[in-house]
C-alpha cells in the first residue's frame, strides 16, 4: 500500500484514538468534568462595566453545549481596587457583576459543562495607565514590571497584602455561593501573584521575598486563605507559567528541585490542580526528561495537572504543521503524553476562540471539519 493510501487509515486511527482517550470523565476534588477538554482562559474585554451579559453569556455556553468538559473564564477582576485597568474586562465583585456571572454557570450547566472563573489581580502590569479606579496605583512586591527595571509602582505593604489576599478568598466564596464548580487562581504570565513568584519582579526583603520558598508565601496565602472559605470539596486550581509576558526567556525554576521548592507550599496550602501553562505544550521543561511542564509539575507534587500550549493551533490536527514561526505538533503526541498520564487534562485556547465546535468535532474523529486559526476572524464575541 502506498502512504497516500494509508493516510486516510492512519487519520481513522487517530480520530478514533483521540475520542477514546480525550473522551473520559475525570474528577477533580469533588467535581467530575465529563471529558479532558478544557478551555483556557483568554481575556476578550466584552463586558462594559465589569458585567458580563448575554452574550458572553452565549459564548461560554455554546462551547459547552460542543462538548468543552471544562471552561476556565477569562481572567476576572478581583475586588481589590487595584486589581485592574480596564472597564471592559469583567470583574468577580459587585452585585450586577455576580447576578451576570450567576447567569453564565447556569446557562453551562444546563448545556452540559462544567465551569470555574479565574480570579486575577493584573498587579504592576499596566496597558494604557488608566485603570479604573485612577485613586488605585498600580502596586507589586517592589514596585517592578519586568527585572531590571527601575521600580515604577508602588511596593506593597502587609496591609495591601492582605487586602489582596482577602479579596482573592471572597471571590471564591462567591463563586461557591452563585453556583460554579471551583476556581482557578491566575499565578502566570508576570501578572501579580506571579511577580511575588518571580525573582525578577521580586526584591523584597522581608519574609515575602529572598529564597524560592519565601517567593511563595503570597501565593500560598492565598491558597490557603481561598481553601478556607470554600467547601472542602471545591477544587482550587492554580495556574502557573515559567514565562512571563514582560519576558518569554523567563523561568521561576532552573532545576525540577527548584520547582518543587516552589510547589510543595502551594500544594500543601490547598491547590487541587495545578494548570502550567506554557507556550508550546510538547516542549521538555528540563534537560534530560521528554516531561512538559504539567508533567514535572505532576510527578513533583502528586497533584492532577492541565496542559497548555498551542493545541489544535491548525485544521490538520493529525500531522506536525509549521506556525508561528516553529513546528507545531499533531494530534499523536499530545495523546501519547495524555496516555502516559504526564497531565490530565487539556487546555485549548485560541482553536476554540476560532472554532466553537472544536471539541465536538474532536471528540468525534471530525478532524476535516476543523477550522484552522485565524488571528483576524476572532475579534467579535460568537
Amino acid at each position: 500500500m502506498s502512504d497516500t493510501a494509508s493516510e486516510p487509515a492512519a487519520a481513522s486511527e487517530a480520530a478514533s484514538r483521540a475520542a477514546r482517550l480525550l473522551s473520559r470523565p475525570v474528577t477533580l476534588n469533588g467535581l467530575t468534568v465529563p471529558n479532558r477538554i478544557a478551555m483556557a482562559p483568554m481575556t476578550r474585554m466584552f463586558s462594559p462595566g465589569g458585567v458580563p451579559g448575554e452574550d458572553v453569556l452565549s459564548y461560554y455556553a455554546r462551547r459547552a453545549a460542543a462538548g468543552v468538559g471544562l471552561i476556565v473564564t477569562e481572567g476576572t477582576y478581583v475586588g481589590h481596587p487595584s486589581a485592574g485597568e480596564s472597564d471592559r474586562v469583567p470583574r468577580f465583585h459587585g452585585e450586577e457583576q455576580l447576578a451576570g456571572w450567576a447567569k453564565v454557570a447556569a446557562a453551562v450547566h444546563e448545556a452540559g459543562g462544567t465551569i470555574v472563573p479565574q480570579l486575577w489581580h493584573i498587579g504592576m502590569v499596566r496597558k494604557d495607565g488608566q485603570p479604573p479606579f485612577p485613586e488605585a496605583p498600580a502596586m507589586g512586591p517592589s514596585g517592578l514590571v519586568t527585572a531590571g527595571a527601575e521600580p515604577t509602582g508602588k511596593a506593597m505593604t502587609q496591609k495591601d497584602i492582605d487586602d489582596v489576599v482577602a479579596a482573592f478568598a471572597q471571590a471564591a466564596a462567591d463563586a461557591e455561593r452563585i453556583g460554579f464548580d471551583g476556581v482557578e487562581i491566575h499565578g502566570a504570565h508576570g501578572y501579580l501573584v506571579d511577580q511575588f513568584l518571580w525573582e525578577g519582579t521580586n526584591r523584597r526583603t522581608d519574609a515575602y521575598g529572598g529564597d524560592p520558598v519565601a517567593r511563595t508565601k503570597f501565593a500560598a496565602e492565598i491558597v490557603a486563605a481561598v481553601r478556607e472559605k470554600v467547601s472542602p470539596q471545591f477544587p482550587v486550581i492554580f495556574r502557573y507559567s515559567q514565562w512571563k509576558q514582560q519576558d518569554y526567556t523567563a523561568r521561576l525554576a532552573e532545576t525540577p528541585q527548584e520547582l518543587e521548592a516552589i510547589l510543595t507550599p502551594l500544594a500543601a496550602a490547598g491547590v487541587d490542580v495545578f494548570h502550567a501553562s506554557t507556550r508550546r505544550y510538547w516542549l521538555p521543561e528540563f534537560d534530560g526528561s521528554d516531561l512538559n511542564l504539567a508533567g514535572w509539575t505532576k510527578k513533583l507534587t502528586g497533584k492532577q495537572t492541565i496542559t497548555v500550549g498551542s493545541v489544535g493551533l491548525d485544521g490538520d490536527f493529525i500531522n506536525a504543521f509549521q506556525g508561528e514561526g516553529s513546528p507545531v505538533k499533531g494530534i499523536d503526541n499530545l495523546l501519547d503524553r495524555l496516555e502516559a498520564d504526564e497531565f490530565d487534562l487539556v487546555a485549548v485556547g485560541r482553536a476554540v476562540l476560532q472554532d466553537p465546535e472544536w471539541a465536538a468535532k474532536v471528540l468525534s474523529g471530525r478532524f476535516d471539519e476543523l477550522k484552522p486559526y485565524d488571528a483576524a476572524a476572532v475579534n467579535t464575541l460568537s
